[in-house]
């Protein structure tokens, strides 16, 4: 039977899907897959996976794809980073019999994917891109998809949309911000350059980027024409943000903890959902925000989180038939909306901290990266003030850190490189070419007498040849 393709694909094998889940890294595993189709999504994605790893790392394609058969998580779209035809090919050979079609993401725009060359950094590559859809469009039994991002200039965009369409993508979705819009400096996404995009092609198109509660979704839908809307934030904060809905905080968030329990995943995974479910309530309870970033165990997140439900019902004792006693929208303990601060207010909140303090994950107790955070929970007393390191004596040659007791004054790599071309030592760094050439030298002249005469075979002994009689 041939693949179904754009239209047919869309309405058939996903079921004309109008709702749904996007790829997100470490956040849309199995079991929060399950609990957004419970709450109205129609489709969702795997996160993002690397197809250089997933085709050489049989562990890798276990742990995010082969862990188990469920016929609950269907229609599903396996996404791959990549830069190489054959490599994604690959690797879309080898997912294709667990999921309706294989994507490629075309819109990762984190310094990762600059380092690693794939997401929207590929985007100027339309003969790449074109390969690479091309190879997977004829290769694989499901449908090749693409996820993008948009350029400044609405008609440069289309012309992008229309290349991948005749390459043979047959599902497109538009997250309508450029890679430039991250961050603190996301800002409003474009639905002018989705509702163009839909207009110029002839395959579905998903509209990804301002969904913050299912209003926005009607709206998305009726302003651009689109077949379906996708979610990342908006889903993360409100699961059941589909079904239109705003429950209490801590209904979703044992759902969840059910689900993790019978489809577990790692422990980093969990706690970041927490924090994203109980984001405004952790704002409030900062001594249970430090207890779940050090908990060590599904159960004892899950007691932070019963925690914070028995702290927020004796509060609905106290505020009950009153206002919000702050500008959100509901009670804190109500899924909802987050709007991220932008540049401005980021900087007013932070003084003058750096970039990546702004971007720092939920859960971070300082500014301070996770490496740092968790270096200072195993030594409460370790410090990362520049100003209290130890100052070290520098290199006479390259300037990093000199051997206290080289007798060149060098670092490590210097001093070898000295001590190799002047035959010399350096007991400091325990290089000792000097005396090795000598103990050599000295070995060589004890063997000199011993090769005047000729030597006696082992197990021998030398005694006068006796003519046979």
């Amino acid at each position: 039977m041939p693949k179904l393709q754009g239209f047919e694909f869309w309405s058939q094998t996903l079921g004309g899907a109008r709702h749904v889940v996007a790829p997100m890294v470490d956040q849309s595993e199995l079991a929060w897959r399950l609990l957004s189709r419970r709450h109205g999504a129609q489709l969702c994605y795997t996160p993002m996976l690397h197809a250089q790893v997933f085709v050489r790392d049989a562990n890798y394609r276990k742990e995010n794809l082969y862990c188990e058969v469920c016929p609950e998580d269907r229609p599903l779209i396996v996404q791959f980073c990549a830069n190489d035809p054959e490599v994604f090919v690959q690797a879309a050979l080898l997912a294709q019999d667990h999921c309706d079609a294989i994507d490629l993401n075309l819109g990762c725009p984190q310094m990762i994917a600059k380092r690693g060359h794939y997401g929207a950094f590929l985007q100027e590559e339309w003969d790449l891109l074109q390969r690479m859809i091309l190879l997977a469009h004829e290769k694989l039994s499901v449908p090749v998809t693409c996820k993008i991002r948009v350029f400044p200039e609405i008609d440069k965009t289309v012309r992008y949309a229309q290349m991948l369409e005749k390459a043979g993508c047959q599902l497109l979705t538009v997250h309508g911000r450029t890679k430039e819009q991250r961050g603190p400096l996301s800002g409003a996404a474009s639905w002018e350059h989705i509702k163009a995009v839909r207009k110029a092609v002839t395959i579905p198109v998903f509209a990804n980027g301002n969904i913050q509660c299912l209003q926005d979704v009607e709206r998305c839908l009726r302003d651009t024409g689109v077949q379906g809307v996708m979610s990342a934030e908006g889903n993360l904060h409100n699961p059941a943000l589909f079904e239109g809905r705003s429950p209490a905080v801590w209904e979703l968030a044992e759902e969840y903890l059910d689900l993790v329990r019978q489809h577990p995943c790692p422990l980093s995974y969990v706690r970041a959902h927490l924090f994203k479910l109980w984001h405004h309530t952790l704002q409030v309870h900062q001594q249970l925000r430090e207890e779940l970033a050090k908990v060590k165990t599904l159960e004892g997140i899950a007691a932070v989180s019963l925690e914070l439900k028995l702290r927020c019902q004796e509060e609905m004792s106290r505020w009950q038939g009153e206002k919000p006693p702050s500008d959100l929208p509901f009670f804190h303990w109500i899924c909802q909306p987050y709007i991220r601060p932008g540049p401005r207010e980021g900087s007013k909140n932070a003084g003058a901290c750096s970039k990546r303090a702004l971007e720092e994950e939920e859960g971070s107790t300082e500014v301070l990266s996770k490496n740092k955070q968790k270096k200072q929970l195993r030594n409460p007393h370790k410090t990362f003030d520049p100003s209290l390191k130890p100052k070290y004596a520098k290199c006479d040659q390259c300037g990093n850190p000199k051997g206290n007791r080289c007798v060149f004054n060098l670092c490590r790599g210097c001093c070898k490189k000295r001590a190799f071309r002047e035959t010399a030592d350096c007991p400091g760094h325990g290089l000792l070419f000097k005396t090795k050439l000598e103990k050599s030298l000295a070995w060589k002249g004890a063997q000199e007498p011993q090769k005047a005469r000729p030597s006696t075979p082992a197990g021998f002994s030398e005694v006068q040849a006796v003519p046979w009689p």
